[in-house]
């Protein structure tokens, strides 16, 4: 990492999620500036070689590195009080950076059976391919996972908490340990709650991956993705595969993300805020089945949550409908969502506005019954990540919908 940051130590996360970031250039501006630049002119061949040798510090190819992105590395890592984080084109770049770059053939990972679909995908299905087998256990079951551990060969426990899109919430540093006694990493993928609430790394995970396009950002403008985690695993292993393997994320994508990131633990706390509102409204309606929100004190990891979270649920919640056939809660779910007029209809989620959506048929859409069974998406599951709204209009926007299934 290039340009360290002449901030004093010891300063809050709040603080660092605005002030985090590399030196100013000479022309002193104040919001920090945006590199668009494909590579570096170097002053002679003999410093080009070394910074390519990585006998120097100094950019060369944006690749590589880039400004824009160290400044937001460094304000990811700051917030999540890691030694390093390296940006990445998506989260599911994060991800297949995380798996690619440190696992190999005949390696084993245990993971969670009711994370987002494309890492349900990734890791049962294409990580097959190359020799990687997982096996998924219960979210919140710690046996489970210390039963599926196999001596010598499980590398990797990869969990989400909260899980998309039914939020179970695992005991991270139970997770940590099963792990370390096993001398396999722990990776947590954190994108639900953001550093904000919860710093996976504070309970002991190794590494951290965040899908950027969510609530870092804040407002669904760009693509974005990071891992956090030491510098050994981080930039040595992890950064000397991204050089090859081109994951990168792009410099206007970081400083958009950059920028969001200034305003990160207001949103968390008001949106978590209106999600509680609208989860316990949600709660009351005879229309709705079951509500699935961490901070809820129905939820059975409600007390887990609150620990970890820094006592927020987040913002993002499930509900059932109601319904006597799948094709029935199928079909009062569409109804739901397509009442709406101020809700938008997006499989997007931590956006400033409110999204809704249908799991079963989009974000898992790809996987089999099966699959999704066993993650719990059934079809009558809707999703709604809240936003900043006035929380009676998102109330009102679902009512439309709820009431019509009397019809």
């Amino acid at each position: 990492m290039t340009d360290e940051s002449t901030l004093p130590p010891g300063l809050h996360a709040q603080t660092l999620a605005v002030r985090q970031a590399i030196a100013r250039s000479q022309y002193g501006e104040h919001s920090e500036a945006l590199y668009l630049t494909s590579s570096y002119v170097q002053s002679d061949a003999e410093s080009a070689a070394r910074r390519f040798a990585n006998e120097e510090a100094g950019y060369t190819y944006t690749r590589t590195s880039n400004p824009t992105v160290t400044s937001f590395e460094q304000r990811l890592a700051g917030l999540e009080g890691t030694e390093a984080a390296i940006g990445t084109a998506t989260g599911m770049a994060a991800i297949s950076l995380l798996v690619f770059g440190l696992l190999k053939a005949g390696d084993h990972v245990v993971a969670s059976r009711s994370m987002f679909g494309s890492t349900i995908k990734l890791l049962g299905s294409e990580l097959a391919r190359f020799g990687v087998e997982t096996t998924f256990v219960s979210q919140t079951d710690i046996q489970a996972w210390k039963t599926a551990i196999r001596p010598g060969t499980t590398r990797l426990l990869f969990a989400e908490t909260p899980t998309n899109p039914l939020t179970d919430v695992c005991d991270i540093a139970a997770l940590a340990d099963l792990a370390h006694n096993a001398q396999a990493w722990l990776a947590v993928d954190n994108s639900f709650v953001t550093p904000a609430l919860q710093r996976p790394s504070h309970w002991g995970a190794d590494l951290v991956v965040y899908s950027g396009t969510k609530f870092l950002e804040g407002q669904g403008r760009v693509l974005a993705g990071a891992v956090c985690g030491s510098r050994v695993l981080v930039e040595e292993k992890l950064g000397a595969f991204i050089r090859s393997a081109g994951f990168n994320l792009s410099p206007f994508n970081a400083w958009v993300v950059l920028k969001g990131m200034e305003t990160l633990f207001i949103r968390m706390q008001a949106q978590s805020s209106h999600a509680l509102a609208l989860a316990q409204w949600l709660e009351q309606q005879p229309q709705v089945a079951h509500v699935y929100y961490p901070g809820l004190a129905s939820h059975p990891q409600h007390a887990l949550a609150l620990q970890q979270q820094s006592g927020l649920g987040g913002a993002v919640l499930s509900f059932d409908v109601r319904g006597d056939t799948p094709e029935a809660r199928r079909a009062h779910a569409f109804q739901v969502i397509n009442q709406c007029q101020v809700i938008s209809k997006t499989t997007n989620l931590g956006d400033t506005k409110t999204t809704i959506s249908h799991p079963a048929s989009t974000s898992h859409g790809r996987l089999t019954e099966e699959q999704r069974q066993a993650a719990g998406v059934g079809q009558g599951l809707v999703r709604v990540s809240v936003g900043l709204e006035y929380p009676e209009d998102i109330q009102n926007d679902l009512q439309r919908g709820l009431s019509a299934l009397h019809g």
